[in-house]
């Protein structure tokens, strides 16, 4: 699907004068001096509040898996799977705040965070007070609990406050399990007894890794008001048993006795039959956002306050074990792409099940709700303001945390499109424990694809899961070799500091540059000096600088322009 008339033109139209400014100066680029100072903002930035140090200094003193990497198999329900005992007797002398309000729980490999903030948004249109536990975050970890009728991230105060209140049972806790419990059980336990203080009406909890031996799966059924499943992917293969089945049996395991069951997909069709296995076996009635009943469709792009929406249609007729109905026109969404639209179908029908159960929730709430659901860091295009904080003065910028093969797919189709015929310049840095070549393969699928800097970022704070940008290179050039692109000029960094030269610049407008450059600053710098200088040389297609591979990588050059 393409539009490459109602929307390019007008989000492009506000930077290509000053785009063009620049480049009438010869395509120079603003001093790499600027971004210097990166290396030292970025540290001070990882710093949560002063407020908030004792708090942060307890996690850290704890394991990090999202630092170290997950340990094989620890997400599958057997032998080698996290304790979920450990994470219930910690509950249990907390007071078992999570029995104190009704959840809804998500898993998938993809999608949950996005359906999470949907299903948040519509409850709070509707005037419930809402707790919402997501991960990972951006910009401070107060991102990953949500709370109240405004859906703001937890005040400093208010954490800091139950942190000291319920510090004497969490170190009774971590002493008496040997020191085990880890960093996202002890703040998944936190985020649970915030909700209860803050008497929530509901929350909305996503699992963090896999789902039966998920530390938030320690809910029972009286507690559960819906389990959600949005998609199976590939991801995560070793900690979820090493293959799709696995991880779908995995994520099956959030599925509660008599408690409706959402699915999100589309999923493979014998994929979907073991996660329905599951819900027979449980006696869970099932809504799928992907029956023949669900007819949306993205009609057009527009600009809303400045900022890029899609203007969608939602028809849901379930048939199902439930009949469930919505209709709805002119939904403007400021998540771009088919795969924001399948979540906010996903996020719709859940609603529809708690409707189903007596909550009240109306039509015009679940519009405001999707209408007003935005999240940092996924297709989030940047303001001139912020261009201008990394010194690219009239540059579009696009940042996306995509980091699988199926969300790099759908970032190359929301890119398609909304900038059909731009020239692109990729910024990508990614864990060490996913698929780089099937990644970098989705993106070299882009009809015109100037550069792709492999970079590195910090991965939670720390460099163990951090991939080298040569390592990264590497893996770039066999994608290439696999999907026969022989166009690629594969360039070291002392070349691409000297691309500068008029003779080089020839002899390379006509083929992608691959750059492996450690530095995410001057990666930024140089991409879209790139695209300045395709301009100037008389290309006068739009230009894009795309940041993606990692959360991580976007949270980076988003604190740097606060």
């Amino acid at each position: 699907m393409r539009f490459p008339n109602l929307f390019a033109a007008q989000f492009l139209a506000q930077t290509s004068r000053r785009r063009a400014q620049r480049c009438s100066n010869g395509g120079s680029n603003p001093s790499l001096e600027m971004f210097l100072g990166w290396k030292q903002f970025f540290a001070t930035c990882r710093e949560e509040p002063e407020e908030l140090k004792d708090f942060s200094d307890y996690l850290d003193s704890l394991t990090n898996y999202e630092k170290s990497g997950v340990p094989k198999d620890a997400g599958t329900d057997s032998d080698d799977g996290l304790d979920l005992g450990r994470m219930r007797r910690l509950m249990t002398r907390l007071g078992d705040p999570q029995s104190k309000f009704k959840v809804v729980h998500i898993a998938g490999t993809k999608g949950k965070g996005s359906t999470a903030a949907f299903v948040s948004n519509i409850l709070r249109a509707q005037g419930y007070s809402v707790g919402c536990y997501t991960s990972p975050h951006i910009m401070s970890i107060r991102e990953r609990m949500t709370v109240g009728k405004s859906g703001d991230p937890v005040a400093s105060k208010s954490l800091n406050c139950l942190f000291h209140k319920i510090k004497g049972q969490l170190d009774e806790a971590v002493q008496l399990e040997n020191g085990l419990l880890t960093h996202f059980e002890i703040l998944t336990a936190t985020a649970f007894a915030l909700f209860a203080e803050e008497k929530s009406d509901i929350a909305v909890i996503e699992a963090g890794l896999g789902g039966a031996r998920d530390a938030t799966n320690i809910l029972s059924s009286s507690e559960l008001a819906a389990s959600v499943i949005t998609t199976i992917g590939e991801e995560h293969l070793d900690a979820l048993g090493g293959s799709l089945e696995s991880i779908a049996m995995a994520k099956a395991g959030i599925i509660k006795h008599g408690v409706p069951t959402v699915l999100g997909g589309p999923f493979l069709p014998h994929i979907e039959q073991i996660i329905r296995d599951r819900t027979s076996l449980m006696y869970s009635p099932v809504v799928s956002a992907s029956d023949a009943g669900t007819r949306s469709s993205i009609k057009g792009l527009s600009m809303l306050d400045c900022r890029p929406c899609q203007v969608n249609d939602l028809v849901i007729q379930a048939q199902g074990d439930l009949q469930l109905s919505l209709e709805l026109s002119d939904v403007h969404l400021q998540m771009l792409g088919e795969h924001q639209l399948q979540n906010a179908v996903t996020a719709a029908c859940t609603i529809l099940c708690l409707r189903n159960q007596g909550w009240q929730v109306s039509d015009k709430s679940i519009m405001s709700g999707l209408e007003n659901t935005h999240l940092l860091g996924r297709s989030q295009f940047l303001s001139s303001k912020e261009a201008d904080a990394l010194g690219l003065h009239g540059t579009t910028i696009l940042v996306d945390g995509a980091h699988t093969k199926e969300s790099a797919k759908s970032l190359m189709d929301t890119i398609q499109m909304a900038f059909p015929d731009a020239e692109l310049a990729f910024i990508v840095a990614m864990a060490r424990d996913k698929n780089h070549v099937a990644f970098a393969k989705e993106i070299l699928s882009a009809r015109r694809l100037a550069a792709v800097f492999l970079t590195e970022a910090e991965i939670a704070g720390g460099k163990s899961r951090t991939t080298s940008a040569e390592w990264l290179r590497d893996q770039w050039l066999q994608a290439c070799k696999e999907v026969g692109i022989k166009s690629v000029q594969d360039i070291v960094p002392e070349e691409h500091h000297q691309m500068c030269s008029s003779a080089m610049r020839e002899s390379m407008e006509s083929s992608t540059h691959l750059v492996a450059e450690k530095s995410l600053a001057v990666a930024v710098q140089a991409a879209g000096g790139i695209l300045g200088r395709r301009t100037s040389a008389g290309k006068k297609r739009p230009g894009v600088v795309v940041i993606t591979g990692s959360l991580h990588a976007v949270s980076s050059v988003l604190r740097s322009v606060q």
